[in-house]
């Protein structure tokens, strides 16, 4: 239910929600294929593998695999990355060709993506696709047909490569503890990326909360390969000179070390002998130099600086505000749209933190008004009491 249901309906609801405020007549919403953000694409071409993927695992009768893809697609691609990455488009005060692609984007692909899964959820699609369309039955239409054009593996490999980047940034955050709301000064990752990345390094600024992304081609700079056998694989084969071999290992250069990361085998002299040495037979870990913190997945690194200064724990406060204030609204059900006055009291960090980020405070929560009052809930932020409430306008 958590894995599809809900990110099926929640991705609709969105839509719907944003498309009735816009007046959205889809129809006015075409934009050329070549005309449409590189994110765009990004999904259409995976929408078109899954369709190729699904056509094939029915013809073979293999529903476990159908819903599978199906569950993967709509959880993790459309609904974690695509509509989470693209609500600033949708909230975007003009229709522009950006807007408009978002939207048509979304639509094609949510309407294919019931026309998939109808023969499995026939009533939950049914019920979307007739809202979302105003056609008169999702069965009623054509089965989806993969148009290969669409596939573009070339982006694929820079979004993973983004997604994976994101991920151990965020995991290097939960080892720290430091939230994601909480701003940092930078990411450092492989210089090699650069030519790779291109203007989808915006996201992982975004997707981190750093304000800086920096290439670095020698990352030693920021952090030390630390090389041991892995006893379990080579104990017995070294035996008594296993502490030579730790030796060797400890004075390989950075160019060998980066070989076997890539599981590649390398060949040195020990004991007068030319030896091959895989990746199985060490045990490779990374430190941190000080003031930073580091991650690595599938031989990804990517650096956090994790030094805050007065500026970022502001922001921070400010995040946490933000937070709690729309928690508030969602409890009051205001609307959407609904602009707020917001109260607010605390100590002197919280007072300066109001003062530095009010404008962000505002347009983040809707407040027309911020009033500085000790009536309201009580609430942490990053560890300073302070009082919160709102008030439709």
């Amino acid at each position: 239910h958590s894995k599809f249901f809900n990110p099926l309906r929640n991705t609709y609801t969105f839509f719907q929600t944003y498309a009735n405020i816009d007046k959205i007549d889809i129809s006015k919403c075409n934009v050329d294929y070549k005309d449409r953000e590189e994110i765009d694409k990004w999904l259409l071409s995976k929408y078109n593998k899954l369709v190729n993927n699904v056509t094939k695992a029915y013809d073979e009768y293999d529903l476990n695999q159908v819903v599978k893809l199906i569950t993967t697609f709509v959880s993790e691609d459309l609904s974690n990355w695509y509509i989470r990455r693209n609500r600033d488009r949708f909230w975007a005060s003009d229709l522009d060709d950006s807007k408009k692609s978002v939207y048509i984007t979304t639509y094609e692909v949510l309407s294919g993506v019931c026309k998939l899964a109808a023969p499995i959820i026939p009533y939950t699609t049914e019920e979307i696709y007739q809202k979302l369309t105003n056609e008169k039955s999702v069965h009623l239409a054509d089965f989806p047909k993969v148009d290969k054009k669409l596939i573009n593996d070339e982006i694929e490999e820079k979004m993973d490569l983004v997604r994976d980047l994101i991920s151990t940034g965020r995991f290097v955050r939960e080892e720290t503890k430091i939230k994601v709301r909480q701003p940092l000064s930078k990411a450092i990752i492989n210089g090699e990326y650069e030519n790779i990345l291109g203007d989808l390094v915006n996201l992982i600024k975004e997707e981190l909360n750093v304000k800086e992304v920096e290439y670095a081609k020698d990352l030693s700079t920021f952090m030390n390969f630390i090389v041991k056998p892995n006893f379990k694989e080579v104990g017995k084969v070294f035996g008594p000179k296993i502490n030579e071999y730790a030796k060797l290992l400890n004075d390989l250069d950075r160019e060998n070390v980066e070989k076997l990361l890539n599981e590649e085998t390398i060949t040195t002299k020990f004991d007068g002998k030319d030896l091959d040495i895989n990746k199985d037979m060490v045990d490779i870990r990374i430190e941190a130099k000080e003031g930073f913190n580091v991650g690595m997945q599938n031989n990804k690194f990517i650096i956090l600086n994790t030094e805050l200064n007065d500026d970022l724990i502001l922001e921070g406060i400010a995040r946490e505000v933000v937070s709690k204030v729309q928690n508030m609204r969602k409890s009051k059900d205001f609307e959407i749209m609904d602009r707020i006055t917001l109260y607010y009291s605390g100590d002197d960090k919280v007072e300066e933190c109001f003062k530095k980020f009010e404008d962000l405070i505002k347009q983040e929560t809707l407040a027309t008004k911020i009033v500085n009052n000790k009536q309201g809930e009580n609430v942490d932020l990053n560890n300073h009491e302070a009082t919160l409430d709102v008030e439709k306008n």
